[in-house]
This record gives C-alpha cells, sequence and structure tokens, in this order.
C-alpha cells in the first residue's frame, strides 16, 4: 500500500518535523511505502543527518523524501494521502487523484488541539466541488481522536537511557556537557520571549545549581541579550552566579528526544517537541506558537485544562501561572519560584499524565485504522 504525505514548511521546523517522525513510523512499523513531499528540502535535511537539501529524490530509514517542486510534474496518486496542516495539494495531483477507477483516501491531517470541539470533527469528511472527499483527522489527548505520535518501545528506551550507570552522562558527553552531580539540567527551546530575562534571574540566583542546554534556535538572541554578548556560537558556555549556559548544535529528533529525557524540565515550543516533553514525563513549559487576536492562548488554556484537571489547587495554580507567564510575557521569576515548592508534585504529574496518554493508541496507527475501516 502506499501513502503520499505533503508538507509545506512555514517557517519554523514543527511541520517537516511531525511529518518525518509519521513517515518514518508508517514505514518501520506497518510496512507501508511512503512518499514524502516537502517543499523546502533544505528544513528536511536539518532534521535528518545525512539528507541532501538539493536532492528531488532521496531515501532516508525506507522513507522516499522528495522535494515538491513548484512546477509539479505527473505523478500517479498513492492509495492514502495526507495533506498536512491544510497545505494546499497541487491542482494536477488532485486531477490524478480523481480520474482514478478508485478514490484515495484523502486525508487533512491538522494541528495539534486540545479544544472540546475537536472531538465533534474528527474523521468527518467534507465532499469537495470535484467530487472527491476529504476526512479531517486531528490529533489529540482523548480517545475521540487520533491520538498523538508515539514509536513503538519510545518510552522503553526512555527509561533505559534513564535507568542504566552512566548512559545519561554519557549520551550529554556527546553534545560537550559535564553534567555535575546535584545540578539540576533544564532543556531551553523557544521562539523570541520576553519572559526569559526573568527566568534566568532566578536561576541563577537559585541556590541550587542549574545548567541551561540551548539548543541552536531563535530564543538564542534573547540569551545573548540576557548575558550581555554579542552572539552566540555551538559549544558556548557562560556563567552568572549559579547558572550555567551551554549553547548546544541542532539536534537530530532522535537526539533531541535523548535530550528532553536527560533533563530535569524542559522549555518546548511549537507542536512536535512540545508531544516529545510529554513522553519525557518531565516537568515542562510550553512556547505555543502566537497567533493573530491571540487565538494560540484559547488554545494553551484549552490543554492546560487538560493537564491540570486532576491536580491539586495550589501546584495547579503556581503551573498555570508558569505557563501564561511564559506565554504572555509576565513575571516569569516570580512564577519559577512559586512553582518550586511543588517540584516533587509536578514531576509526579508529569509521569502520570505521560502514562495515561501512552495507554491510548498512537497516531499513526489511528490513521492505519482509519483506513482499514474506510476500505
Amino acid at each position: 500500500m502506499n501513502w503520499d504525505i505533503f508538507c509545506s514548511v512555514v517557517d519554523n521546523y514543527g511541520d517537516i518535523g511531525v511529518t518525518w517522525r509519521l513517515a518514518r513510523q508508517l514505514v518501520a512499523e506497518h510496512g507501508l511505502r511512503v512518499r514524502l513531499w516537502v517543499d523546502e528540502p533544505a528544513a528536511f535535511a536539518r532534521l535528518c543527518p545525512g539528507a541532501d537539501a538539493r536532492a528531488d529524490r532521496q531515501v532516508h530509514q525506507g522513507v522516499e523524501v522528495r522535494h515538491w517542486p513548484a512546477e509539479w510534474q505527473p505523478t500517479e496518486p498513492a492509495d492514502v494521502v495526507i495533506e498536512a496542516f491544510a497545505c494546499q495539494l497541487p491542482a494536477a495531483y488532485r486531477e490524478a487523484m480523481a480520474a482514478r477507477a478508485r478514490s484515495p483516501l484523502w486525508l487533512n491531517l491538522e494541528y495539534l488541539s486540545a479544544e472540546a470541539w475537536v472531538e465533534g470533527f474528527h474523521g468527518l469528511p467534507s465532499l469537495q466541488a470535484d467530487g472527491l472527499q476529504k476526512f479531517f483527522f486531528f490529533p489529540g489527548f482523548t480517545e475521540r481522536t487520533g491520538g498523538l505520535l508515539r514509536e513503538r518501545g519510545l518510552l522503553d528506551r526512555r527509561d533505559a537511557l534513564r535507568g542504566k550507570p552512566g548512559t545519561r552522562a554519557d549520551f550529554l558527553r556527546t553534545l560537550g556537557v559535564q553534567h555535575r552531580p546535584g545540578e539540576r539540567l533544564i532543556s531551553l527551546f523557544a521562539y523570541e520571549n520576553a519572559a526569559l530575562s526573568g527566568w534566568l534571574d532566578a536561576l541563577a540566583a537559585d541556590p541550587r545549581a542549574t545548567q541551561v542546554l540551548v539548543p541552536e534556535g531563535r530564543v538564542l538572541g534573547d540569551v545573548a541579550n540576557w548575558l550581555g554578548a554579542g552572539g552566540l556560537a555551538v559549544g558556548d558556555s557562560h556563567q552568572r552566579g549559579n547558572l550555567v549556559l551551554q549553547v548546544l548544535p541542532f539536534l537530530s529528533q532522535d537526539d533531541y528526544d535523548r535530550l528532553l529525557w536527560c533533563c530535569d524540565f524542559n522549555a518546548v515550543r511549537g507542536e512536535d517537541s512540545f508531544v516529545r516533553a510529554q513522553w519525557a514525563g518531565q516537568p515542562m513549559l510550553w512556547h505555543i506558537y502566537q497567533q493573530e487576536d491571540d487565538v494560540h492562548l484559547e488554545k494553551l488554556d484549552a490543554f492546560l485544562a487538560r493537564y491540570v484537571a486532576d491536580l491539586d489547587e495550589a501546584p495547579a495554580r503556581a503551573l498555570l501561572a508558569a505557563w501564561r507567564a511564559w506565554n504572555q510575557g509576565g513575571d516569569m521569576g516570580a512564577a519559577w519560584l512559586a512553582m518550586q515548592p511543588f517540584e516533587a508534585c509536578l514531576q509526579a504529574h508529569a509521569a502520570k499524565w505521560c502514562g495515561l496518554q501512552a495507554g491510548r493508541q498512537d497516531l499513526a496507527a489511528g490513521l492505519v485504522h482509519f483506513y482499514t475501516n474506510w476500505i
């Protein structure tokens, strides 16, 4: 069975990150033939070591990765066509879909949302003017949605890294990180954020030693400004008070997962790293992608309502305040300090939430089952 996944890179790595993970899993765990069409191969190459940013066609981990050109060339449609995140399929490809004796299953893979209305729209069809039918497929956090991306054995690999003496330290050394006994590790992956300076001030003044690991990305400018540095490069390490900041290279997806597993607290952004931080089972901060009219804050609150539903009032209030400060340029220093008395509680809650989500069907399996029921 052939599957085509179309991905249009907007301005970050979230879209290609999700579709690349999905394509790999469909091949590895479901034995499917998958073509991943991406309009910016250079973005894909950042995520996949060994990829060629100039290649029109290449194969990695069993996935045929194709350049989605502005001038589309005639191509036989697949049995299942995934239009990721409302990107527009090439007109000629749609015409070829309609010309098939049996139309392909056409799925619009939507952005992840915890909003209640998603359950009512998940799996619904939409009849198109050319006679084709498109179905809406929503990732999500409940049984009535499509689930989350989670590869088979992912949590076992996480636990193996954490459980074997020296394994975590060995991995961190490959990144040039020296983890000192008793030192708290935090990963920082975010968009530009006005709340960062207050958080860094609080960490620097904290009696507990902290090392913040910052993969290359958009937040580096804010880190440099806080340090008073002209610029930061991979490998740079700076200390202020009890805080050490170290710049890491842009990581492959698998290495980024390992980084999240190694850290005691993870600040993440967008969609792909947001889900991966949940599988890490550690307390986290999510920097949601900003949208016009603050629509993103409604999505943030919808997730938070689910996430803290079974937390006691005091830790829930502290967590909510921190997430809102982080996303609205608030006093992150005060919010961070208010969370510290609940560190053990929030750790246990993150692990419990991870277990709850891991008990549900994963996104790739959900897509395959949807196709099986459709035929």
